[in-house]
């Protein structure tokens, strides 16, 4: 006789329920994904931007190049394929075009309205925000001033909070033009500067004032700042290129791969061979690659931005295997396409040197493994494999670090690690009172949506700290019976919608043209009805249910089952429940529907089904909310 499975079981809490919303789980600004996705599919677009737009100040640019954890961790994903999640808030901010952006207190009061009515899914951040709406309760600030050292998305975010909070941010830019990174490491082919310009406009319009070509620790000290402040933000990014350390690194014809993004932005010099090597394999190195390999057609403007007519061929080499490469896969198909020509697997040995100290070429070899038995980066190679490439460039993408040479930590007063960086405790707070740490200088080299949540936290801890007042918070949720919920026809089936791109002979001629196109009105709302909106769940009403297992037949995933409870195991809350089951059941053998919610794809089959109405499809939302106990005016 066969014997029964055994299961792991647990009792479903709101931590669970919340944890089943993956996509909302996985952002670090816990945006709303499913809601907007499905306001997309039920063709409400004013909805999916104010959704999208809620947590996230600078959710238009997250359209065009977020990593996308949401997508990563799409239920949809253990399926087939992921929903297109990114390409669908491109598409909600591209189509919705009569928001305007420069009225941005205008915008948060109609989120706030839009989260009021229970739209969505509630956040730690929109509470933060959608407080300071509600009559007033929340104390505010009175414009304390607060400096913000860098002008990226740590920074942004956590000035446009600021604002909201009362404060009077002005941000310090090393650059001449705002937005760091975004501006400076991201090529135009993947995210247009007018955007980029658009957003900075709208959170100038806020009232926050940046001061671009000022250099912290040359201009003004970071004393100074903490004299005239009441309190200041470290959002500097990690712009700088990790040197090569092999022989020949300091060779004429070397440059740092962010160092040519940023030039090729502002359209200042850097003179590139016809042979250009790249050394990296994460998706900055591909950003390098498919820049230099770029043409514009306008020669005066090619001569500007100084990508020769010269360059013929660009190799990328890289430590890891492709299938294990750091870059997208995206990034590595359409490298491909461009005439990337990509070496896996091969580590720089020497940059070779002519007698004038210029690179004639790069010595590689094979990497026999790239982490140690601890899992430490410990690269060991053959040394009797090597490979030669013809190289009068060498652009090297192996990593970035932030600059915090503005710091003297005796002069200062600041505590600061081993390797160089903020000393912080949970707060982003520095051993300085006053000073706290965001984005890349707080976790290093991260996703651009991991900035924002960190400078958005970082506008918290000024607040608790100038105020004197914690900001602490509630949360609640619960179940909300569905009676005529449906699902699109055949959602289940439906393919994923890729964005169109440009062909590569199109694209390559201009560093100004889209590769990634934006989602067409049907393609977008046929890709949005893929979500399985995990928000819905089947409720069983166990008064009701007598365990026919006409639900565990019809389920076409095959994710109930009708098991006895005995010799299952779980965490303590189950053992609790089979407990008093027992006892209540006086001897009698015990049994239950179990489900696998990864699997459940929402059909609603078994509600269906249920002869006695024992299943109902109910909506899970929850709120967070400001707890106002110590924030009364």
């Amino acid at each position: 006789m066969a014997r029964e499975a055994k299961y792991s079981i647990s009792i479903p809490d709101d931590a669970h329920w919340r944890h089943q919303i993956k996509c909302q789980d996985a952002c670090p600004v816990h945006t709303d994904a499913r809601g907007y996705v499905r306001a997309i599919a039920e063709g409400d677009l004013e909805k999916a931007y104010l959704i999208a737009r809620g947590p996230n100040p600078l959710a238009s640019i997250c359209g065009r190049v977020c990593g996308a954890p949401c997508e990563l961790n799409c239920r949809r994903g253990s399926l087939d394929a992921p929903v297109s999640i990114r390409a669908l808030k491109r598409y909600a901010h591209e189509t919705y075009q009569d928001m305007d952006l420069s009225r941005e207190l205008d915008v948060i009061e109609r989120i706030r309205e839009s989260f009021a009515k229970r739209d969505c899914a509630g956040s730690e951040e929109v509470a933060a925000l959608a407080g300071l709406f509600d009559g007033g309760k929340v104390k505010r600030a009175s414009g304390q001033p607060v400096a913000i050292i860098g002008s990226g998305p740590a920074g942004l975010a956590a000035a446009h909070d600021l604002v909201l909070f009362g404060f009077s941010p002005v941000i310090y830019e090393m650059e001449s033009v705002a937005a760091g990174m975004l501006y400076l490491g991201i090529p135009e082919y993947r995210l247009p500067h007018a955007i980029i310009e658009a957003e900075v406009d709208a959170i100038r319009a806020m009232g926050v004032e940046i001061k671009t070509d000022i250099t912290i620790g040359k201009d003004i000290s970071l004393s100074e700042l903490m004299e005239q402040f009441a309190s200041v933000i470290v959002a500097v990014g990690a712009k700088k290129s990790r040197p090569l350390p092999v022989p020949g690194a300091e060779g004429r014809g070397v440059y740092g791969g962010v160092d040519f993004l940023r030039a090729v932005a502002l359209r200042r010099p850097m003179t590139l061979g016809q042979e250009v090597v790249v050394i990296g394999g994460g998706n900055v190195a591909y950003d390098v690659s498919r820049t230099a390999l770029r043409r514009e057609v306008e020669s005066d403007v090619s001569r500007t931005a100084l990508r020769l007519e010269g360059v013929k061929t660009v190799h990328l080499c890289c430590l890891e295997p492709k299938e294990a490469m750091l870059a997208d896969e995206v990034e590595v198909s359409e490298g491909a396409e461009e005439g990337v020509i990509l070496h896996n697997s091969y580590g720089p040995d020497e940059i070779l040197l002519d007698e004038s100290g210029a690179v004639r070429g790069i010595r590689m070899k094979k990497v026999l493994s790239i982490f140690d038995e601890q899992g430490r980066f410990a690269p060991s190679y053959d040394e009797n494999d090597t490979l030669e490439i013809a190289a009068d460039t060498v652009l090297v993408a192996i990593g970035q670090q932030s600059d915090f040479s503005f710091v003297d930590s005796e002069r200062d007063g600041i505590e600061m690690t081993e390797r160089g960086t903020f000393a912080l405790d949970e707060a982003h707070s520095t051993s300085r009172a006053g000073l706290f740490v965001a984005g890349d200088a707080e976790h290093g080299p991260k996703l651009m949506i991991h900035a924002i949540a960190s400078g958005k936290h970082a506008a918290r801890s000024v607040y608790e700290y100038v105020l004197g007042t914690p900001l602490t918070w509630e949360e609640s949720g619960g179940h909300f019976a569905l009676s005529d919920y449906e699902r699109e026809a055949d959602y289940e089936v439906l393919s994923r919608q890729q964005p169109a791109t440009l062909s590569p002979e199109e694209r390559t001629r201009s560093m100004s043209l889209d590769v990634e196109q934006c989602l067409g009105a049907a393609n977008a709302c046929t890709e949005a009805s893929r979500c399985l909106d995990c928000g819905v769940n089947t409720i069983f009403d166990g008064q009701k249910c007598f365990l026919c297992g006409a639900c565990e037949e019809i389920c076409p995933e095959q994710c109930l089952k009708l098991v006895s409870l005995d010799g299952h195991g779980g965490g303590a809350d189950f053992f609790s429940f089979r407990e008093e089951a027992n006892r209540a059941a006086q001897g009698k053998s015990l049994s239950g529907i179990i489900k696998n919610d990864d699997r459940c794809t929402r059909c609603g089959l078994c509600a269906d089904r249920c002869p006695v109405g024992a299943i109902t499809m109910e909506r899970y939302q929850f709120s967070t909310a400001c707890n106002l106990t110590e924030n009364l005016l």
